[in-house]
């Protein structure tokens, strides 16, 4: 199995003030055990770290430095990791998504399953996304 991991995954796994860092860690280290998934990113996510990771720390953590945590974070993964390209255009959208902040889950959502992936979330409410236990 492949999955794509979302924005709010790659945060509470990096940041271990994080809420959910413990849940996230928990399950990134079931799927590493396991040896037969995939953990895949791409721009979105990656680019979606990093803002967040600087805003949370308003500002305390650079781009460059939460790009450092994000390089290494993806590193440890070893060969459990894929980046994969985004090459989806932003035309149409899901009955589902009815707000602007429901875009990039749609968008992620068909690039997961674009690539034969499920998108790996927190949030309850992306139809059809697998939900970090």
């Amino acid at each position: 199995m492949k999955y794509l991991l979302d924005v709010n995954v790659l945060v509470s796994w990096g940041w271990a003030d994080h809420a959910e860092h413990d849940r996230v860690a928990r399950w990134i280290g079931r799927v590493r055990k396991n040896g037969k998934h995939t953990l895949l990113t791409s721009v979105i996510p990656q680019l979606g770290f990093v803002r967040v990771s600087v805003q949370r720390t308003g500002g305390q953590v650079s781009p460059e430095a939460a790009g450092g945590v994000l390089s290494d974070m993806l590193r440890s993964l070893g060969a459990v990791h894929e980046f994969v390209p985004d090459n989806r255009e932003a035309f149409k959208w899901p009955a589902w998504c009815q707000t602007g902040s429901g875009t990039t889950d749609a968008h992620l959502l068909a690039l997961a399953k674009a690539h034969g992936a499920e998108l790996a979330t927190l949030d309850k409410r992306i139809p059809g996304a697998c939900i970090i236990e």
